[in-house]
């Protein structure tokens, strides 16, 4: 893996998210986003309606055809799992991916709930203890 990148304090992730994946999709860039199934419905949800005029195309794997996810730039999952996905992951605070030397890039972000905080911090720990170079941003000191 190339880069893992963490924003921390981020306090409406969804609205983070969708932010980020515009971007990602107007680039060209495909991405796999993982969260706990709560807080992928409501990205889902909101990707239809975060932009009037804007439509951010996105699927749900699995279940969504091949033919389909094969053109679908931002893929949405519980895990990072998924045969043929994306190699770039914005993680929401889903497990860890298992194995990210099929990754490209990973980027965390990490609410303000002192729960995901913490899982956030375990998340951190592992990638440095696998010895990978981490980048990070703290959404929080720039609302201070």
């Amino acid at each position: 893996m190339n880069e893992v990148e963490f924003h921390t304090g981020v306090a409406d992730p969804v609205g983070f998210a969708c932010r980020l994946l515009r971007k990602a999709a107007r680039q060209g860039a495909r991405v796999l986003v993982t969260a706990p199934e709560p807080l992928l419905g409501e990205l889902d949800r909101a990707l239809w309606t975060f932009e009037e005029r804007d439509f951010i195309p996105h699927v749900r794997v699995p279940g969504a055809r091949a033919a389909v996810a094969a053109r679908t730039p931002i893929w949405l999952s519980g895990t990072a799992h998924v045969a043929d996905a994306p190699r770039l992951v914005l993680n929401l605070g889903a497990e860890a991916p298992g194995d990210l030397t099929l990754l490209e890039r990973l980027i965390e972000v990490v609410a303000t709930d002192p729960d995901e905080v913490d899982a956030g911090r375990q998340r951190w720990r592992g990638y440095k203890a696998a010895g990978l170079a981490i980048k990070h941003h703290n959404a929080g000191a720039a609302r201070e």
